[in-house]
């Protein structure tokens, strides 16, 4: 013991200069305004070359009106596809040129926005798009493209909300939460009736309300000139006119006389759920702070009372959660226990009430307040972690609070939260205070409902057999009024500078006992990044029960021979740690983030995690009751449902890898303790071990650290897993597995193709850029999606690793067009090779070439650097060999490999749906009788 004692005393002092000399974090940004009323914010960040543009609109579904809901999120949808100097997809195509990340955006309560991030030449570019979106769009909108719109809308809440299990909590919650008419009582997403019957008008209407310069924000964070930028904002923005004055949004909280009580049986529920929903008070009040704490306290961790008596003690749910969920007008706080199987929602409720109980008696103690105070403030660095981090930040605070500093101020806020603070908010908002309580519970298991409870009103979607009535042509093009303008809009800017991309130098060292490490060193936030990968994983429950792997993984967690699981986790937190150990397909990760003044402390834990765990019998029982109820959840989710039987049919019944790493429901109950030990005593070994690391630590700093972990694991010379040979089904025929009534199908279509480490496999990645790995720019997602409004999002890719891994085009449709969408997908991969083109090529190089400058950002795009790495016995220099090869791909090769990769007719397909109203019309795909799985 006595030389790790002097190694962990060395790394202390090692580290002695950061803790004392960590400077307060702050933000910097400068902000001006336009005439027209048109907010802007810049950040400068020199790490990367690199811009993310941010424009955020203050609108959101809680601006719309009480008949006529979900329209901010349909323009959502709506600004991404045509302006009138782009062009129709014109947005997609230039973001694939310039290798950007992909235009997105998203709908809240209160705000849209729409951000990308590109390499800093193409600047002037994303400020000429963004205000073509602005003051140059709706005259681009006509009844073809709403109608088409809608579709894709209707797509994202059938997967969203119609087929994912308690997916209409939400809904049933904020109706009895809020007041008919209260612009928090729907949904973001909005009723699908009121967007069926929007008319242009309606649209037009609303666009010209919300979608004005003296409603929005552009945000610019990154490496740029600020001059130049400043003088593009005006040149492209300064002559979109003001809109009519914006009301001033005041606060709308609601209280509640009575304690609704509501339930519904759900479709793909297998686990009885029971949420309790506060109203509480709005974003930024003094009090959302407190109540932020108090959710953390009451229910995360194994010293919050919820999971003591809920888990522990009552052995009902495998963990509670509760969250304060706030926006601009009101907040809420959100209590769930998902109950193991057949469990009735009343012990639940005692529970709750027992631990709330013991929460006003015993109150918390000062570590466990400091202990979540440290997990928020490493949250905070997270999330500032890239240059759209910091910029959808901004704006998200300039918009909602006026005060773009806020980003800096409001985790003061949280740090500031005093006890005193916490019991008082308990009992103002929570304790005895009236709540709406629902029950979401299998079909046919009402019984299991909290007493009292009555049907809540769930409107579902009727599944048809056919698409009629919901088949339409866009036109090939939209003749519309164009906007006048002073200047020459038509043309696209030209690039500036090419930026010099800043690939991350990666310093490879061995510590003691052979373990090597690779490491980056970046020291933009106090923040450290790594993991320690140890080979095997699942691999190894060949040899074992199916879930061994993953249960030893588990148990690590679950105490050390020093620490209980709950001084453990209370240990981690206080450092503002987060500390996983997770089995894979063929590793065993410890991985963590910790602030970088609490790194030598958190790997003296990680030592004590890997080497010495408590094996406690309590905690395997409690392990192997969350694994199983994990297991009974999969089996309720049709993606779930899709991804495990998408793995039996590539490997074949019986293949270790062809199950899923937890496990079945009889593996896991046959698990032993000393079985389980076994296990690991035989796998964990320094020569399958490799740390990486990224983030504010030298490598002397990080080797004296890691050295002792190295030293101190037993090394047993093991050979390195082989992933056994295959046995997959046969391609070219249709698989189905019967979800009754989904209003989905999930669509899994692909095979076994190569390993990454294949001369094939990166060649194949390039040619896969344009039929469904370029996002929004990729024929699958232009065709099924834009062009046919059959998904709400499509993509396909090759996935290797030392072995063969899939390819896989991977979607969900609505279910009365599986047929059509299936044989399309037929048709776009038969014809892939032969209609590839010269054009096609050019994007993708410029994509795959430029987007490098983006690539090395965040701490865990550096870190995945080292593992890709380490993994594979590769130098640095393999991120110049693939700009190489995708330099010298020729069309020839890209269609050879378009013939032989992407045939459809090695494929197997598998559709997980409602099999009576689509399983028949599969079997005109003419691939032969459709197999029931």
């Amino acid at each position: 013991m006595k030389p790790l004692f002097l190694l962990a005393v060395l790394s202390a002092l090692l580290f002695t200069s950061i803790k004392a000399q960590s400077p307060d974090f702050a933000i910097e940004f400068e902000k001006f305004t336009l005439d027209n009323g048109l907010e802007v914010i810049f950040h400068k960040d020199y790490s990367d070359p690199v811009v993310a543009v941010n424009l955020t609109f203050h609108v959101g579904s809680s601006h719309e009106l009480p008949h006529r809901t979900g329209f901010a999120h349909l323009f959502e949808h709506l600004l991404f596809l045509e302006s009138e100097n782009l062009g129709r997809g014109g947005l997609d195509a230039m973001s694939a040129r310039i290798g950007g990340s992909g235009a997105n955006g998203s709908t809240s309560r209160d705000r849209t926005n729409y951000f990308q991030t590109v390499p800093n030449d193409a600047l002037e570019k994303m400020i000429w798009a963004e205000a073509d979106k602005l003051g140059f769009f709706i005259n681009t909108v006509n009844e073809a493209v709403l109608e088409k719109e809608k579709q894709v809308v209707k797509n994202e809440k059938r997967q969203g909300v119609d087929n994912a299990p308690y997916g209409h909590t939400f809904y049933v919650t904020h109706k009895a939460l809020y007041p008919e008419g209260h612009p928090y009582s729907w949904q973001v997403i909005g009723s699908l009736e009121h967007l069926q019957a929007a008319t242009l008008d309606d649209v037009y209407a609303f666009y010209n309300d919300w979608y004005v310069p003296n409603n929005a924000t552009l945000v610019i964070a990154g490496d740029f000139d600020s001059d130049q930028a400043r003088a593009w904002v005006h040149h492209y923005f300064d002559e979109i006119p003001r809109g009519r004055e914006i009301p001033e949004i005041v606060p709308l909280p609601v209280t509640l006389s009575e304690t609704p009580k509501l339930y519904h049986e759900d479709n793909f529920a297998r686990l009885p759920e029971l949420r309790y929903t506060w109203p509480t008070v709005e974003r930024f009040h003094p009090d959302s702070y407190a109540l932020e704490i108090l959710t953390e306290l009451l229910a995360s961790g194994k010293n919050a009372p919820l999971y003591q008596v809920l888990v522990e003690e009552m052995e009902i749910t495998a963990s509670p959660f509760m969250f304060n969920y706030t926006a601009e007008r009101a907040g809420e706080v959100i209590l769930g226990v998902r109950a193991f199987p057949g469990i009735a929602l009343d012990r639940a409720a005692e529970g709750i009430e027992a631990a709330f109980t013991r929460f006003e008696e015993d109150g918390f103690s000062e570590n466990d307040l400091q202990r979540v105070k440290a997990g928020l403030e490493t949250d905070y660095y997270n999330q500032l972690s890239s240059v759209l981090g910091k910029a959808i930040q901004l704006a998200d605070y300039n918009i909602l609070s006026g005060d773009p500093d806020y980003i800096n101020a409001e985790i003061r806020h949280l740090l500031d939260v005093t006890a005193d603070d916490v019991m008082r908010v308990f009992h103002q908002y929570i304790r005895g205070k009236h709540h709406v309580a629902t029950s979401f519970v299998p079909r046919g298991q009402s019984e299991l409902v909290l007493s009292g409870s009555v049907v809540a009103e769930v409107t579902i979607e009727p599944i048809v057999e056919g698409a009629e009535g919901e088949e339409f042509e866009l036109p090939p093009d939209t003749p519309f009024e164009r906007t006048p303008s002073r200047i020459d809009r038509s043309v696209e800017p030209p690039y500036g500078p090419e930026p010099q991309v800043n690939v991350p130098e990666v310093y490879i060292t061995e510590l003691v006992n052979g373990v090597q490490l690779f490491g980056i060193e970046t020291f933009e936030l106090p923040l450290v990044q790594f993991n320690l990968r140890i080979d095997g994983g699942q691999l190894l429950d060949a040899g074992a029960a199916p879930g061994t792997a993953n249960m030893a993984a588990s148990m690590l967690m679950r105490g050390t021979a020093h620490r209980t699981a709950a001084e453990l986790e209370e240990a981690i937190d206080l450092l503002g740690a987060r500390l996983n150990v997770n089995a894979g397909r063929q590793e065993i990760t410890v991985s963590g983030t910790v602030l970088t003044r609490n790194l030598p402390d958190l790997m003296l834990l990680v030592e004590e995690v890997l080497l010495q765990p408590r094996w406690d019998e309590r905690e395997f029982e409690l392990a192997r009751q969350g694994i199983a109820s994990a297991i009974a959840q999969q089996m309720g989710n049709p993606n779930s449902i899709a991804a495990l039987q998408f793995n039996e049919l590539l490997y074949g019944e019986g293949h270790v890898l062809a199950g899923s790493v937890l496990g079945t429901a009889e593996s896991v109950q046959a698990l032993t303790l000393d079985g389980v030990r076994s296990w690991y005593e035989a796998n964990i070994s320094a020569n399958l071990a490799t740390f990486h690391i990224a983030g504010g630590v030298t490598q002397t700093e990080a080797k004296a650290v890691l050295d002792p972990l190295a030293r101190a694991m037993p090394n047993h010379n093991l050979s390195t897993p082989v992933v056994p040979e295959a046995r997959p089904a046969a391609g070219g025929r249709v698989y189905f597995y019967d979800v009754p009534n989904a209003s989905q199908s999930v669509v899994r279509i692909g095979y076994l193709a190569l390993a990454e480490t294949d001369p094939d496999f990166y060649p194949a990645t390039v040619m896969n850029y344009i039929l469904g790995g370029g996002g929004f720019a990729s024929r699958l997602t232009q065709e099924l999606r834009e062009g046919r409004g059959y998904t709400y999002g499509i993509g396909s890719s090759f996935s290797g690793g030392t072995a063969a891994g899939p390819f896989t085009i991977n979607t969900g449709v609505r279910s009365n067009i599986t047929f059509e969408a299936v044989a399309l997908i037929r048709e776009i991969l038969a014809e892939y090779g032969d209609t590839y083109t010269a054009e096609d090529l050019e994007n993708t190089k410029s994509f795959l070439l430029k987007s490098n400058a983006r690539a090395f950002e965040t701490l865990g795009a550096k870190l995945n650097i080292a593992q890709t790495m380490s993994r594979y016995d590769w130098l640095a220099s393999y991120i110049q060999e693939r700009e190489q090869i995708v330099r010298n791909m020729t069309l020839e090769r890209i269609q050879d490999l378009g013939r032989t990769l992407a045939d459809p007719d090695r494929m197997i397909y598998l559709i997980v749906g409602d099999a009576a109203t689509q399983r028949d019309r599969l079997e005109e795909l003419g691939l032969g009788e459709v197999i029931e799985l």
